[in-house]
């Protein structure tokens, strides 16, 4: 079991030597993937190593028990210890997303419900806000239309990681679930009679990609130029600042209108088409593969719900992987952690299966 893995532990070898090498370190960007494979190898060859151990362990525990029956214990807890290490190897060479590690633009549509759903798109950015600030990442609201009742119609964030990332630990690799329709129940502020009301809102999780990742002909972009719109400062309404941009091969649209200077929100609205593309071409190359990633839902749909929030009990349900908790009050503050792992644990059991 497991022969496949000396080959890793070859390899992650041959890196420890490379990255001990200064000159290696002249091409940063050669030097940053090197790292960034070694650190992705080190917690399987460490398992592994331990694997391995423990097996050898058991053999020489046995061969003690056969003449002392005060040994037979230390075989059982050893044993134990080989099947956890088993478990935990077999999870460990799970394929992994290639975008684990990137940063996200996160974005979310109000939807059926009209200022209720609004509202609701707003406790949903205070949810991502809060547990950002929990995991130690860092957040920028990018474009954002706020609604009358103080509510957002359509608000986009980015979320990046801070410092050196754990495998497994990434922006996209725990956002990645939250794609999908979130439906709310609960009494909204406005209604009079005390009666629930259901609404929802749209939640679209992307890879932030860096220029390298998408190439983007000038001549494949449509510039249109308007007047902001919404609350705003001195320069809003009277300027044409905001931005549109039109990738004409794909139809794929981004704007932008937060900023003050046209020049600002033409290079945020390059920002969130890059990422769009970027998602675009990766679903593109893994539907040729026949290798179908989770999808999120695009269109704001209550019956296409990924999950529901039911104030009146207190009650989160995520419909994909039927997680159930009465902690929403918490989960809203931004204790959304054991909400995404159960999310993970769903995605890593079925990859295993299949494989």
């Amino acid at each position: 079991m497991f022969e496949a893995v000396e080959e890793l532990v070859a390899e992650h070898a041959d890196l420890e030597k490379k990255l001990a090498d200064p000159s290696v370190h002249a091409d940063q960007a050669n030097a940053r993937k090197l790292n960034k494979r070694y650190a992705e190898l080190t917690p399987i060859v460490a398992t592994y190593r331990s694997w391995k151990q423990t097996g050898d362990d058991i053999g020489t525990a046995r061969e003690l028990a056969a003449d002392d029956p005060d040994f037979a214990a230390e075989v059982k807890d050893l044993e134990q210890q080989r099947e956890e290490l088993t478990e935990k190897l077999r999870l460990l060479l799970v394929p992994r997303d290639p975008s684990d590690d990137k940063d996200v633009i996160l974005e979310i549509k109000a939807g059926a419900g009209g200022d209720e759903s609004a509202l609701f798109a707003g406790d949903l950015l205070r949810m991502y806000l809060r547990y950002a600030e929990r995991v130690g990442w860092k957040t920028e609201i990018i474009d954002a239309t706020e609604s009358e009742l103080g509510g957002y119609k359509d608000v986009q964030v980015a979320v990046k990681a801070r410092g050196q990332i754990e495998p497994g630990q990434g922006v996209w690799a725990r956002l990645k679930y939250e794609g999908g329709v979130h439906r709310v129940q609960r009494v909204p502020a406005t209604e009079s009679q005390g009666r629930i009301h259901t609404s929802a809102a749209g939640v679209l999780v992307t890879p932030e990609a860096e220029e390298v990742d998408v190439e983007i002909n000038p001549n494949d972009l449509r510039i249109d130029v308007y007047r902001s719109s919404g609350p705003g400062g001195q320069s809003v309404n009277t300027t044409d600042s905001a931005v549109r941009i039109t990738h004409l091969p794909t139809g794929v649209v981004a704007s932008c209108q937060n900023e003050k200077s046209q020049l600002q929100n033409k290079e945020q609205a390059l920002r969130i088409l890059r990422s769009r593309l970027l998602a675009m071409a990766q679903e593109e190359a893994e539907r040729e593969a026949a290798d179908a990633r989770r999808s999120q839902v695009r269109t704001v749909d209550r019956s296409e719900k990924i999950r529901t929030y039911n104030f009146p009990e207190n009650r989160i349900s995520d419909h994909r992987v039927g997680f159930k908790a009465y902690n929403l009050d918490q989960v809203l503050d931004g204790d959304l952690a054991a909400v995404i792992q159960a999310c993970v644990d769903a995605d890593s059991a079925a990859k295993l299966a299949a494989a």
